[in-house]
């Protein structure tokens, strides 16, 4: 496993917390989380490995991941997203929905992608990541050679891997990153193939104030090729 997967702990740039939570929200976090929670440190031996397992790295407010874990009951989906009020909107969903196949992780997510099997994973999700715009904070972001590399080695042959972004800068990035990993084949064959989301793919917050703000968005989805 290479040096860059190191279990220390990473210094998380965005918020941990946003409005202070409700005693409804306390309870979910109090009561509900530790019961599908994944802690390192505590129980390493809770991460799923049976059965199909798909991953979705920073889930916000956890539409994409809901629904998800709805439409595929029989596979285990792991949630990575340290903002505790995201968390919290989507344990709310969960215990509504009575959804038993979600996992949660609520740190950086690349120490637990040190910690998963290889060639565990069916399918992976990074959609509309933070794009760090600036110049400086682009060590920032979180579509790297870093995490691209360590997801060839953890998907499965014939996984995908789907990267949403509305930024047009790091669309390139993106682009670029992704032709220096061969391991992956874009599956577009035409505009509208990355234009448009998919009928499983269904929409988010962060997606629809894109469109309202007037910000084109784009839907990559790649294989992956079978391992050597």
């Amino acid at each position: 496993m290479p040096d860059a997967m190191s279990e220390r702990r990473r210094i998380l740039y965005g918020r941990r917390q946003g409005r202070r939570l409700r005693p409804g929200q306390r309870d979910l976090v109090e009561n509900h989380l530790p019961q599908i929670e994944i802690d390192l440190a505590g129980d390493p031996a809770g991460i799923p490995t049976d059965g199909e397992i798909w991953l979705e790295i920073g889930f916000g407010g956890g539409e994409h991941l809901s629904w998800q874990a709805r439409a595929n009951p029989d596979v285990t989906i792991i949630g990575c997203e340290p903002f505790i009020n995201g968390v919290v909107k989507l344990l709310g969903d969960l215990k509504r929905h009575r959804t038993g196949n979600v996992r949660l992780f609520r740190d950086d997510a690349r120490l637990l992608l040190a910690r998963l099997q290889p060639g565990s994973l069916d399918r992976a999700f990074i959609l509309f990541p933070d794009p760090w715009p600036k110049t400086r904070h682009h060590k920032r972001r979180m579509v790297s050679d870093e995490v691209i590399g360590r997801l060839a080695t953890l998907m499965r042959a014939g996984g995908e891997l789907r990267i949403a972004t509305d930024d047009p800068g790091y669309l390139e990035w993106i682009l670029w990153h992704m032709r220096r990993h061969p391991e992956f084949a874009w599956l577009a064959r035409g505009p509208e193939d990355w234009r448009r989301r998919p009928d499983d793919w269904p929409p988010t917050r962060y997606e629809e104030k894109a469109i309202a703000a007037g910000r084109a968005c784009a839907f990559l989805r790649y294989r992956r090729r079978p391992h050597d």
